[in-house]
């Protein structure tokens, strides 16, 4: 458990959590489909068939947003943005970025990710079907009609393509912070030059959408469908909240533009040498600075990761004194470290910085000059807010 979230496993060393909420998607579903394939397959009541189906397609559709959220984030990691968790809930999923992207390309390549897989999902899922069953079939099944001339494994195929391609076109919308929004922050960003604009048109385009999300959900609802009704409108306080607040942080952003990490960080760095053995990192460091963790540097000063107390504790106390420093490094995933040149608005809502409480500032070749903490970044900011 963590953060009222469920953790179910990890890939790559990404936590991936469900949130309670999510529970009552797939208990929807099930019970939905259950009613649809007993239609389909006409099956009696005491059939576990339509059941079996029901579950194989609520797991289906679990694991399509999975990997959507999964392109996103193997898309960040290649790009130097740290992972921290992949969460799903009522409304889909999340990747828990640890920084924001620092260029528009990276932007555009992590938001595409997402609906290219989701893509990719349907493409397949639609070739199988359509061999299968042919065109009528399979096009009757995606609708979800219960006559459909299908068997049961392709009714789940076509309707597993069918909510897949609307889960495709509903996040390509250009409403922030869905992929389309991002996506259209992306290409902002790289017209303008300025994130600070790009991020705020993005959030006015986000809050547009909120609103007509939210009229037509209590249209939907006034007209007898009010559980679609109540979904839309949902949705759609859930992203004019998420625009509001990323309004609110370009605000703050604007009033400390021109700032870099290196004019707040502290320039005079305690780190601790790979070579050094892990009894002298215990001795020397952790027990002189009373620090859970320690950034580790090699001949050349380079940057290599960080010596978590615990990892040095585990070692053996006959094997402290030859085992080296190096062999217990937490290998940097690129979130770990910020560049000294990068704008001080880059570590806002940074996830590492607020795990970790400080990151490492590196130059350009990856030598460590400073460190940059929370509170650093905070005093910054209210004193940006009273100037």
């Amino acid at each position: 458990m963590g953060g009222g979230s469920i953790t179910l496993f990890h890939v790559r060393g990404i936590r991936i959590a469900v949130d309670w909420s999510w529970l009552i998607v797939l208990f929807l579903v099930i019970i939905w489909m259950t009613g649809f394939y007993r239609d389909l397959l006409d099956e009696p009541n005491s059939s576990s068939v339509p059941y079996v189906l029901a579950v194989a397609s609520a797991f289906g559709f679990f694991g399509s947003i999975l990997l959507h959220e999964l392109g996103h984030a193997f898309v960040a990691i290649r790009r130097g943005v740290g992972i921290s968790s992949i969460q799903l809930w009522i409304f889909g999923g999340v990747a828990r970025m640890e920084r924001d992207a620092d260029s528009p390309a990276t932007e555009f390549q992590i938001a595409v990710a997402g609906p290219l897989v989701t893509l990719a999902i349907v493409v397949v899922l639609a070739a199988i079907g359509l061999v299968a069953a042919g065109a009528p079939g399979f096009w009757d099944a995606a609708r979800v009609e219960s006559n459909a001339p299908v068997s049961g494994a392709i009714a789940a195929i076509a309707w597993l393509a069918s909510i897949n391609a609307l889960i495709l076109v509903f996040n390509l919308l250009p409403a922030f912070p869905m992929d389309g929004g991002r996506i259209a922050r992306a290409i902002v960003w790289w017209r303008t030059g300025d994130r600070n604009s790009a991020t705020r048109f993005a959030a006015g385009l986000g809050q547009v959408f909120a609103y007509l999300f939210i009229a037509g959900g209590i249209l939907l609802a006034l007209s007898g469908a009010v559980f679609t009704g109540i979904w839309l409108a949902f949705i759609g306080v859930m992203i004019n909240g998420s625009a509001r607040a990323a309004t609110f942080q370009t605000a703050i952003s604007s009033r400390i533009e021109g700032m870099r990490v290196a004019d707040v960080m502290d320039t005079e760095p305690v780190a601790i040498s790979d070579q050094l053995s892990v009894e002298q990192a215990l001795d020397e460091y952790f027990l002189r600075y009373r620090w859970p963790w320690f950034p580790v540097v090699d001949a050349a000063q380079r940057f290599k990761g960080l010596l978590i107390r615990e990892s040095a504790d585990q070692v053996p106390e006959v094997s402290r004194a030859t085992a080296r420093v190096g062999e217990l490094v937490e290998p940097d995933p690129g979130s770990l470290h910020i560049n000294i040149d990068a704008p001080l608005d880059a570590l806002l809502g940074n996830e590492a910085l607020r795990r970790l409480g400080a990151l490492v500032a590196v130059d350009a070749d990856g030598r460590l000059r400073g460190v940059v903490t929370a509170e650093q970044v905070g005093r910054a900011l209210r004193d940006a807010g009273q100037g």
